[in-house]
């Protein structure tokens, strides 16, 4: 944390942020059929913790956790992966705020009257299932119960301290071939839920770059790769 601000001040302002993806939005751009799906980036205090302490300015970002699931391993796109809350909009939902909410109580169980959104980050390309994704930036000041409703889409929904995503013990890079190309990006290992959980795609590349621009991120070895 810098100059007293709260970790909720500091990830309201990423949402004034419209360079925060520069480098994804240049080397990706927009397919012309691409649908348009939101998710939801939640962070809250941990439960140790008093939900209304970041208020007072006095909390740091290592007293936070974030909301992630498991994805089934069933579904035809991301099976398995960690993710976060979300999915394709539908017809009645208002905006992509209406469209986040909605998919994370479908998925999670979470009472979204205890969400305060924050706001919207820069719409990303995911060519790969032909979206257009929004995160949808959210503070979570009343956290609720949240399980997997619907094993057929989440097999494991569950809340991951910021700590351990910013510990460099637990920091990678993913490599992966295809084509003749190598792709690489940002990852985790992380214990959850019982289980050790890799977070990688695009989940990992947006936590990355809000950790980034924040300043939270720690050093770490950039030579520790995971092949997928």
């Amino acid at each position: 944390m810098t100059d007293g601000t709260s970790a909720r001040a500091q990830l309201a302002a990423l949402t004034r942020d419209r360079s925060l993806f520069s480098d994804w939005l240049g080397a990706l751009g927009f397919d012309d059929d691409s649908r348009p799906a939101s998710v939801l980036v939640l962070f809250g205090a941990l439960d140790s913790l008093p939900a209304d302490r970041d208020a007072a300015h006095d909390a740091v970002s290592r007293d936070l956790d974030v909301l992630l699931l498991s994805r089934a391993a069933t579904l035809r796109s991301h099976a398995g992966q960690v993710a976060f809350p979300g999915g394709r909009r539908d017809p009645g939902d208002r905006d992509a705020i209406d469209c986040a909410l909605r998919e994370a109580v479908e998925e999670t169980g979470l009472d979204r009257d205890g969400v305060e959104v924050l706001g919207t980050l820069p719409e990303l390309p995911l060519p790969h299932s032909a979206h257009r994704v929004t995160p949808v930036l959210g503070w979570w000041g009343r956290p609720s119960p949240v399980r997997a409703v619907d094993e057929a889409e989440s097999s494991s929904v569950f809340r991951v301290p910021v700590a351990e995503l910013l510990d460099p013990a637990n920091r990678y890079a993913t490599r992966l071939r295809r084509g003749g190309e190598t792709l690489s990006g940002p990852a985790w290992l992380v214990s959850a839920a019982g289980e050790e959980r890799l977070v990688w795609g695009f989940t990992a590349g947006v936590l990355d770059r809000i950790f980034t621009r924040l300043g939270w991120t720690e050093e770490w070895d950039r030579s520790r790769f995971i092949d997928l």
